[in-house]
C-alpha cells in the first residue's frame, strides 16, 4: 500500500530535470514532476497544480477540493 500526500506545486526549480517545489501543509519540499508532465502539460504549466506526492515524486494531479479534504483527514488522524 502506498500513501500519497496532497501538495501544491509552487515553483519549478529545474525544467531539464523536472524538479519543482511543492507545499504540503506549509512544509516546502523539492519533488520530481516527471510522472505528470508531457507535451500537452510542460513543467512551467504545473505551477498551482495539486498533486499526490509519494517518495519525492508527484504521482498524479488531483483537484483542490479532494486535496484539502485529504489534508484535513490526515490532520485529524494526527491529532488523535
Amino acid at each position: 500500500m502506498c500513501l500519497g500526500i496532497p501538495g501544491q506545486i509552487i515553483e519549478i526549480t529545474n525544467q531539464n530535470h523536472k524538479l519543482a517545489i511543492v507545499n504540503i501543509a506549509g512544509v516546502k519540499r523539492q519533488i520530481n514532476i516527471a510522472c505528470i508532465v508531457d507535451e500537452q502539460h510542460p513543467p512551467e504549466s504545473c505551477i498551482g497544480d495539486w498533486v499526490l506526492v509519494h517518495v519525492g515524486f508527484a504521482m498524479n494531479r488531483i483537484n483542490e477540493k479532494e486535496a484539502l479534504e485529504t489534508l484535513q483527514m490526515l490532520q485529524e488522524i494526527a491529532n488523535c
